[in-house]
């Protein structure tokens, strides 16, 4: 479960920063290529900052009953 919901605020912080780079300052481009690193950063090193966050709100990797992904 964490895993999809990191991946859904990577996706999330993506697609805002492109249209806010297109409608707003180009500049946010930077910030698509920091989450874009930090993706391939943690695909490397097996450690991702957005799942330290998570694990202090007490979200888990576990799957609830009947929970598939």
């Amino acid at each position: 479960m964490k895993n999809r919901i990191v991946r859904g605020i990577a996706g999330t912080f993506i697609l805002i920063s492109l249209l806010l780079a297109v409608y707003v300052n180009i500049n946010w481009l930077w910030f698509t290529a920091f989450v874009g690193a930090n993706l391939l950063q943690s695909s490397i090193t097996h450690w991702c900052l957005m799942d330290k966050i998570l694990e202090k709100f007490g979200v888990t990797d576990e799957l609830n009953p009947g929970q598939k992904c």
